[in-house]
Protein backbone atom coordinates (compact mmCIF):
# COMPACT_ATOMS: atom_id res chain seq x y z
CA UNK A 1 0.00 0.00 0.00
CA UNK A 2 1.32 3.44 -0.95
CA UNK A 3 1.25 5.66 2.15
CA UNK A 4 0.72 9.41 1.83
CA UNK A 5 1.76 12.37 3.95
CA UNK A 6 -1.04 13.97 5.95
CA UNK A 7 -0.59 17.52 4.75
CA UNK A 8 2.75 18.88 5.95
CA UNK A 9 2.77 16.98 9.24
CA UNK A 10 5.26 14.30 8.22
CA UNK A 11 2.78 11.63 9.35
CA UNK A 12 2.18 8.97 6.70
CA UNK A 13 -1.25 7.41 6.39
CA UNK A 14 -2.86 4.81 4.16
CA UNK A 15 -4.88 6.08 1.15
CA UNK A 16 -7.95 4.46 2.69
CA UNK A 17 -8.98 5.52 6.17
CA UNK A 18 -11.24 3.20 8.16
CA UNK A 19 -14.29 5.18 9.21
CA UNK A 20 -15.94 3.81 12.36
CA UNK A 21 -19.39 5.40 12.15
CA UNK A 22 -21.04 2.02 11.45
CA UNK A 23 -19.57 0.32 14.51
CA UNK A 24 -22.14 0.34 17.28
CA UNK A 25 -25.87 0.96 17.47
CA UNK A 26 -25.93 3.06 14.28
CA UNK A 27 -24.74 0.09 12.22
CA UNK A 28 -23.16 -3.08 13.57
CA UNK A 29 -24.03 -3.55 17.27
CA UNK A 30 -21.86 -6.68 17.57
CA UNK A 31 -18.65 -5.48 19.22
CA UNK A 32 -16.69 -8.64 18.50
CA UNK A 33 -17.61 -8.57 14.81
CA UNK A 34 -16.78 -4.87 14.57
CA UNK A 35 -13.40 -5.50 16.19
CA UNK A 36 -12.74 -8.31 13.70
CA UNK A 37 -13.43 -5.90 10.81
CA UNK A 38 -11.06 -3.33 12.31
CA UNK A 39 -8.34 -5.95 12.72
CA UNK A 40 -8.81 -7.12 9.12
CA UNK A 41 -8.39 -3.55 7.90
CA UNK A 42 -5.24 -3.07 9.95
CA UNK A 43 -3.83 -6.39 8.73
CA UNK A 44 -4.48 -5.26 5.15
CA UNK A 45 -2.28 -2.20 5.63
CA UNK A 46 -4.75 0.48 6.69
CA UNK A 47 -3.12 2.44 9.51
CA UNK A 48 -5.63 5.30 9.80
CA UNK A 49 -8.91 5.11 11.78
CA UNK A 50 -11.46 7.90 12.05
CA UNK A 51 -14.33 7.99 14.52
CA UNK A 52 -16.29 10.61 16.49
CA UNK A 53 -17.73 10.97 19.95
CA UNK A 54 -21.25 11.28 18.59
CA UNK A 55 -21.19 8.00 16.64
CA UNK A 56 -23.63 5.76 18.51
CA UNK A 57 -23.30 8.02 21.53
CA UNK A 58 -19.66 7.11 22.19
CA UNK A 59 -20.05 3.40 21.47
CA UNK A 60 -17.97 3.62 18.30
CA UNK A 61 -15.04 5.10 20.21
CA UNK A 62 -15.34 2.32 22.79
CA UNK A 63 -15.23 -0.35 20.08
CA UNK A 64 -12.24 1.27 18.38
CA UNK A 65 -10.46 1.48 21.73
CA UNK A 66 -10.94 -2.24 22.31
CA UNK A 67 -9.76 -3.05 18.78
CA UNK A 68 -6.51 -1.08 18.91
CA UNK A 69 -5.48 -2.21 22.39
CA UNK A 70 -1.98 -3.59 21.96
CA UNK A 71 -1.67 -1.99 18.50
CA UNK A 72 -2.06 1.67 19.42
CA UNK A 73 1.43 2.77 18.35
CA UNK A 74 0.89 1.59 14.76
CA UNK A 75 -2.47 3.37 14.37
CA UNK A 76 -3.02 6.99 13.39
CA UNK A 77 -6.13 7.65 15.47
CA UNK A 78 -8.61 10.41 14.65
CA UNK A 79 -11.82 11.41 16.39
CA UNK A 80 -14.12 14.41 16.47
CA UNK A 81 -16.06 16.68 18.81
CA UNK A 82 -19.09 18.95 18.30
CA UNK A 83 -22.28 16.86 18.12
CA UNK A 84 -24.73 16.57 21.03
CA UNK A 85 -23.81 13.97 23.64
CA UNK A 86 -26.76 14.47 25.95
CA UNK A 87 -29.71 16.69 26.79
CA UNK A 88 -27.58 19.24 28.61
CA UNK A 89 -27.22 22.26 26.28
CA UNK A 90 -23.52 22.50 27.18
CA UNK A 91 -22.78 18.92 26.10
CA UNK A 92 -22.22 19.91 22.47
CA UNK A 93 -20.64 22.55 20.27
CA UNK A 94 -17.20 24.11 20.02
CA UNK A 95 -16.84 25.96 23.33
CA UNK A 96 -13.70 25.68 25.46
CA UNK A 97 -15.76 24.15 28.27
CA UNK A 98 -17.10 21.33 26.13
CA UNK A 99 -13.96 20.61 24.10
CA UNK A 100 -11.81 20.18 27.23
CA UNK A 101 -14.43 18.01 28.93
CA UNK A 102 -15.24 15.86 25.92
CA UNK A 103 -11.61 15.27 24.96
CA UNK A 104 -11.18 13.58 28.35
CA UNK A 105 -14.28 11.47 27.67
CA UNK A 106 -12.98 10.43 24.26
CA UNK A 107 -9.58 9.51 25.68
CA UNK A 108 -11.29 7.31 28.25
CA UNK A 109 -13.53 5.58 25.70
CA UNK A 110 -10.63 5.07 23.29
CA UNK A 111 -8.40 3.70 26.06
CA UNK A 112 -5.48 5.91 25.10
CA UNK A 113 -3.53 8.83 26.52
CA UNK A 114 -3.48 10.83 23.28
CA UNK A 115 -5.44 11.42 20.08
CA UNK A 116 -3.40 11.81 16.91
CA UNK A 117 -5.91 13.96 15.01
CA UNK A 118 -8.66 15.78 16.94
CA UNK A 119 -11.24 17.35 14.63
CA UNK A 120 -14.03 19.87 15.04
CA UNK A 121 -16.97 18.02 13.49
CA UNK A 122 -18.85 21.09 12.22
CA UNK A 123 -18.54 24.87 12.45
CA UNK A 124 -20.30 26.53 15.38
CA UNK A 125 -21.41 30.01 14.29
CA UNK A 126 -22.12 31.04 17.88
CA UNK A 127 -18.53 30.49 19.04
CA UNK A 128 -15.49 32.63 18.26
CA UNK A 129 -13.05 30.38 16.39
CA UNK A 130 -10.29 31.80 18.62
CA UNK A 131 -11.95 30.21 21.67
CA UNK A 132 -12.10 26.87 19.88
CA UNK A 133 -8.49 27.03 18.70
CA UNK A 134 -7.36 28.22 22.14
CA UNK A 135 -8.87 25.17 23.83
CA UNK A 136 -7.46 22.85 21.20
CA UNK A 137 -4.02 24.45 21.47
CA UNK A 138 -4.02 23.80 25.22
CA UNK A 139 -4.78 20.12 24.57
CA UNK A 140 -1.85 19.96 22.15
CA UNK A 141 0.49 21.54 24.71
CA UNK A 142 -0.70 19.03 27.31
CA UNK A 143 0.16 16.16 24.94
CA UNK A 144 -3.41 14.88 24.84
CA UNK A 145 -3.80 15.80 21.17
CA UNK A 146 -1.07 15.83 18.52
CA UNK A 147 -2.75 17.46 15.50
CA UNK A 148 -5.92 19.44 14.88
CA UNK A 149 -8.43 19.23 12.05
CA UNK A 150 -11.80 20.48 10.88
CA UNK A 151 -14.68 18.64 9.26
CA UNK A 152 -17.20 19.96 6.73
CA UNK A 153 -16.01 23.55 7.05
CA UNK A 154 -16.77 25.96 4.16
CA UNK A 155 -13.71 27.45 2.49
CA UNK A 156 -14.26 30.80 4.21
CA UNK A 157 -14.23 29.16 7.64
CA UNK A 158 -11.07 27.22 6.79
CA UNK A 159 -9.30 30.45 5.82
CA UNK A 160 -10.59 32.24 8.92
CA UNK A 161 -9.23 29.48 11.16
CA UNK A 162 -5.81 29.64 9.49
CA UNK A 163 -5.63 33.42 9.87
CA UNK A 164 -6.72 33.34 13.52
CA UNK A 165 -4.18 30.62 14.32
CA UNK A 166 -1.37 32.67 12.78
CA UNK A 167 -2.33 36.00 14.31
CA UNK A 168 -3.23 34.74 17.79
CA UNK A 169 -0.44 32.20 18.11
CA UNK A 170 -2.75 29.16 18.14
CA UNK A 171 -2.18 25.67 16.81
CA UNK A 172 -3.68 25.41 13.33
CA UNK A 173 -5.89 22.93 11.57
CA UNK A 174 -3.66 20.63 9.52
CA UNK A 175 -6.49 18.60 7.97
CA UNK A 176 -10.03 19.04 6.64
CA UNK A 177 -12.64 16.29 6.31
CA UNK A 178 -15.19 17.29 3.65
CA UNK A 179 -17.91 15.36 1.80
CA UNK A 180 -16.56 14.35 -1.61
CA UNK A 181 -17.55 11.81 -4.23
CA UNK A 182 -18.38 11.51 -7.92
CA UNK A 183 -21.88 12.77 -7.04
CA UNK A 184 -20.86 15.42 -4.50
CA UNK A 185 -18.21 17.58 -6.12
CA UNK A 186 -18.90 21.01 -4.65
CA UNK A 187 -15.66 21.03 -2.65
CA UNK A 188 -13.63 20.99 -5.86
CA UNK A 189 -14.49 24.65 -6.43
CA UNK A 190 -12.99 26.19 -3.30
CA UNK A 191 -12.50 23.84 -0.33
CA UNK A 192 -9.92 21.54 -1.93
CA UNK A 193 -7.90 24.39 -3.53
CA UNK A 194 -7.87 26.26 -0.21
CA UNK A 195 -6.63 23.15 1.59
CA UNK A 196 -3.87 22.75 -1.00
CA UNK A 197 -2.93 26.41 -0.57
CA UNK A 198 -2.49 25.95 3.17
CA UNK A 199 -0.82 22.55 2.93
CA UNK A 200 -3.65 20.77 4.71
CA UNK A 201 -4.37 17.08 4.46
CA UNK A 202 -7.84 16.15 3.14
CA UNK A 203 -9.72 13.01 4.21
CA UNK A 204 -13.13 13.02 2.46
CA UNK A 205 -16.13 11.38 4.05
CA UNK A 206 -18.81 9.47 2.16
CA UNK A 207 -16.87 8.76 -1.06
CA UNK A 208 -19.75 6.42 -1.97
CA UNK A 209 -22.18 9.34 -1.60
CA UNK A 210 -24.14 7.80 1.22
CA UNK A 211 -24.66 4.55 -0.68
CA UNK A 212 -25.72 6.06 -4.01
CA UNK A 213 -22.46 4.69 -5.48
CA UNK A 214 -22.65 1.26 -3.87
CA UNK A 215 -23.75 -0.28 -7.17
CA UNK A 216 -27.10 -1.38 -5.75
CA UNK A 217 -29.16 1.58 -6.90
CA UNK A 218 -29.82 2.14 -10.57
CA UNK A 219 -32.69 3.49 -12.60
CA UNK A 220 -35.33 0.78 -12.76
CA UNK A 221 -33.48 -1.25 -10.15
CA UNK A 222 -33.76 -1.76 -6.42
CA UNK A 223 -35.64 0.72 -4.28
CA UNK A 224 -33.55 3.06 -2.17
CA UNK A 225 -33.65 1.18 1.10
CA UNK A 226 -30.72 1.51 3.47
CA UNK A 227 -30.04 2.44 7.06
CA UNK A 228 -29.10 5.95 6.03
CA UNK A 229 -32.17 6.32 3.80
CA UNK A 230 -34.30 5.38 6.78
CA UNK A 231 -32.60 7.96 9.02
CA UNK A 232 -32.72 10.83 6.53
CA UNK A 233 -35.44 9.92 3.99
CA UNK A 234 -35.46 13.34 2.36
CA UNK A 235 -31.98 12.75 0.97
CA UNK A 236 -33.28 9.67 -0.89
CA UNK A 237 -36.86 10.62 -1.77
CA UNK A 238 -37.11 10.02 -5.52
CA UNK A 239 -40.06 12.38 -5.82
CA UNK A 240 -37.52 15.18 -5.42
CA UNK A 241 -35.97 16.23 -8.75
CA UNK A 242 -32.47 16.46 -7.31
CA UNK A 243 -32.61 12.88 -6.04
CA UNK A 244 -33.98 11.60 -9.33
CA UNK A 245 -31.14 13.35 -11.14
CA UNK A 246 -28.68 11.80 -8.71
CA UNK A 247 -30.06 8.32 -9.39
CA UNK A 248 -29.77 8.87 -13.14
CA UNK A 249 -26.17 10.03 -12.73
CA UNK A 250 -25.35 7.04 -10.51
CA UNK A 251 -26.76 4.74 -13.19
CA UNK A 252 -24.64 6.41 -15.89
CA UNK A 253 -21.54 6.19 -13.70
CA UNK A 254 -22.19 2.49 -13.12
CA UNK A 255 -22.18 1.99 -16.88
CA UNK A 256 -18.80 3.74 -17.12
CA UNK A 257 -17.45 1.44 -14.41
CA UNK A 258 -18.79 -1.63 -16.21
CA UNK A 259 -17.10 -0.59 -19.45
CA UNK A 260 -13.84 0.07 -17.61
CA UNK A 261 -13.97 -3.39 -16.02
CA UNK A 262 -14.30 -1.95 -12.52
CA UNK A 263 -16.86 -2.20 -9.76
CA UNK A 264 -18.66 1.08 -9.18
CA UNK A 265 -17.32 1.07 -5.62
CA UNK A 266 -13.72 0.81 -6.78
CA UNK A 267 -14.21 3.51 -9.39
CA UNK A 268 -15.84 5.80 -6.83
CA UNK A 269 -13.02 5.43 -4.33
CA UNK A 270 -10.32 5.67 -6.99
CA UNK A 271 -11.93 8.87 -8.29
CA UNK A 272 -11.65 10.57 -4.91
CA UNK A 273 -8.04 9.45 -4.52
CA UNK A 274 -7.14 10.86 -7.95
CA UNK A 275 -7.56 14.45 -6.75
CA UNK A 276 -4.08 15.83 -5.93
CA UNK A 277 -5.43 17.52 -2.81
CA UNK A 278 -6.84 14.35 -1.27
CA UNK A 279 -4.81 12.39 1.26
CA UNK A 280 -7.05 9.48 2.23
CA UNK A 281 -10.65 8.48 1.49
CA UNK A 282 -12.75 7.40 4.46
CA UNK A 283 -14.52 4.09 3.98
CA UNK A 284 -17.29 3.08 6.39
CA UNK A 285 -17.90 -0.67 6.26
CA UNK A 286 -20.58 -2.22 8.45
CA UNK A 287 -19.69 -5.82 7.54
CA UNK A 288 -16.64 -7.77 6.43
CA UNK A 289 -18.15 -8.03 2.95
CA UNK A 290 -18.36 -4.24 2.79
CA UNK A 291 -14.68 -4.01 3.70
CA UNK A 292 -13.71 -6.60 1.10
CA UNK A 293 -15.59 -4.70 -1.61
CA UNK A 294 -13.69 -1.48 -0.89
CA UNK A 295 -10.18 -2.24 0.24
CA UNK A 296 -8.74 -3.04 -3.19
CA UNK A 297 -9.50 0.45 -4.50
CA UNK A 298 -6.28 1.85 -3.05
CA UNK A 299 -4.30 0.24 -5.88
CA UNK A 300 -6.48 1.46 -8.77
CA UNK A 301 -5.66 4.40 -11.06
CA UNK A 302 -8.28 5.77 -13.42
CA UNK A 303 -7.43 6.66 -16.99
CA UNK A 304 -7.93 10.14 -18.39
CA UNK A 305 -10.76 8.85 -20.58
CA UNK A 306 -12.66 7.49 -17.58
CA UNK A 307 -12.17 10.72 -15.65
CA UNK A 308 -13.39 12.71 -18.66
CA UNK A 309 -16.56 10.63 -18.83
CA UNK A 310 -17.18 11.16 -15.13
CA UNK A 311 -16.84 14.92 -15.70
CA UNK A 312 -19.41 14.71 -18.48
CA UNK A 313 -21.94 13.00 -16.20
CA UNK A 314 -21.39 15.20 -13.13
CA UNK A 315 -20.06 18.68 -13.68
CA UNK A 316 -16.85 19.37 -11.68
CA UNK A 317 -17.31 21.58 -8.64
CA UNK A 318 -21.06 21.02 -8.31
CA UNK A 319 -23.53 19.29 -6.00
CA UNK A 320 -27.00 18.07 -6.91
CA UNK A 321 -28.52 19.62 -3.79
CA UNK A 322 -27.51 22.00 -1.04
CA UNK A 323 -27.94 19.19 1.51
CA UNK A 324 -25.00 17.33 -0.06
CA UNK A 325 -22.61 19.89 1.44
CA UNK A 326 -23.20 18.39 4.89
CA UNK A 327 -23.51 21.82 6.54
CA UNK A 328 -26.18 24.48 6.23
CA UNK A 329 -24.81 27.95 7.00
CA UNK A 330 -26.92 30.16 9.26
CA UNK A 331 -27.49 32.59 6.41
CA UNK A 332 -29.43 29.87 4.63
CA UNK A 333 -30.92 27.96 7.56
CA UNK A 334 -32.21 30.99 9.49
CA UNK A 335 -34.60 33.29 7.63
CA UNK A 336 -33.97 36.12 10.10
CA UNK A 337 -30.39 36.32 8.78
CA UNK A 338 -31.79 37.34 5.40
CA UNK A 339 -34.57 39.71 6.47
CA UNK A 340 -34.54 43.09 8.18
CA UNK A 341 -36.50 43.08 11.41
Amino acid sequence: MQYRYLGRTGVRVSPLCLGAMMFGAWGNPDHDDSITIIHRALDAGINFIDTADVYSGGESETIVGKAIAGRRDSVVLATKVHGPMGEDPNMRGNSRRWIIQECENSLRRLGTDHIDLYQIHRPDPGIDIDETLGALSDLVRQGKVLYLGSSTFPASRIVEAQWVAERRGRERFVCEQPPYSMLVRGVEAEVLPVCQEYGMGVIPWSPLAGGWLSGKWRTGGAELTSRRAQRIPGRYDLSKPENQAKLEAATALAEVADEAGLSLIHMALAFVLEHPGVTSAIIGPRTSDHLDSQIGAADIRLSGDVLDRIDEIVRPGTNFSFADAGYEPPGVADATCRRRI
